[in-house]
């Protein structure tokens, strides 16, 4: 009780609450497009499940933190740089994102697509539907270490952690099918996307590596080009009115 009437616990919750949110954007991108590979019947329940395992997994870690202070120990040293656990996996998980993004970039830019005008069938079935979840929750762990390791350095209350951690999903769930709907309507809105996705990759394996890039350069670089695109869209379009 002495908590819930104390101002501080209030603003360390909507403060925490407003950084995972912003530590989730680049989470939502990709659970955009990995669901946008699904037939459209199956991706709203794709993004559900996707974010719902992000919220498992941060849960899970919070409740954890014995764990996840270890995961800062040294496990060895290469080249004088010693390697902990948490940096094992941000290396990891910004490979894997750098693999995937270049990947579907280059599905994008295939000459049998350019030639047809026609973007790949979506895959079918239970094993594409589990093999779309499974990456996801793959890279939700990466993104979850990340948002828990800021959500321990800044608040002592667990259960501020917890509740924070749950209105930011439930936010983000609200806001997915949105955004999912945006980079999928617009192709260059996908390959801005895409190209964010490789310089959070990028960013990773540099933080596993010890060398800090601050993410509000990387969200302002993204959000900047996004609208850049939207005025060309925009642009575009009543061209194409007049014509």
């Amino acid at each position: 009780m002495h908590a819930l009437t104390n101002p501080q616990t209030w603003i360390s919750l909507l403060t925490l609450t407003l950084l995972e949110i912003v530590l989730g954007i680049d989470n939502i991108v990709f659970i955009a497009i990995l669901a946008g590979k699904l037939p459209a019947a199956q991706q709203p329940n794709a993004r559900r499940l996707g974010l719902a395992a992000a919220l498992i997994t941060r849960l899970l870690l919070l409740a954890s933190l014995a764990w996840i202070v270890k995961l800062t120990h040294p496990l060895f040293a290469i080249a004088g740089r010693e390697i902990a656990g948490r940096d094992l996996v941000l290396i990891l998980g910004g490979l894997f994102l750098l693999y995937k993004s270049t990947t579907e970039i280059h599905e994008k830019m295939t000459l049998e697509e350019d030639i047809s005008g026609k973007a790949s069938k979506p895959g079918s079935g239970k094993g594409a539907f589990a093999g779309v979840i499974i990456q996801i929750m793959f890279l939700d762990i990466i993104f979850s270490l990340d948002s828990v390791i800021t959500a321990v350095g800044m608040v002592d209350n667990l259960y501020v952690m917890m509740a924070a951690v749950v209105l930011a999903v439930i936010l983000m769930l609200l806001a997915v099918n949105a955004i999912s709907r945006f980079v999928t309507e617009y192709p260059t809105i996908k390959m801005l996307a895409l190209s964010f996705l490789i310089l959070v990759g990028v960013a990773l394996i540099a933080e596993g590596l010890g060398v800090h890039i601050p993410k509000g350069y990387i969200y302002f670089s993204m959000f900047f080009s996004m609208a850049v695109e939207s005025l060309n869209i925009r642009a575009s379009k009543t061209r194409t009115r007049r014509h």
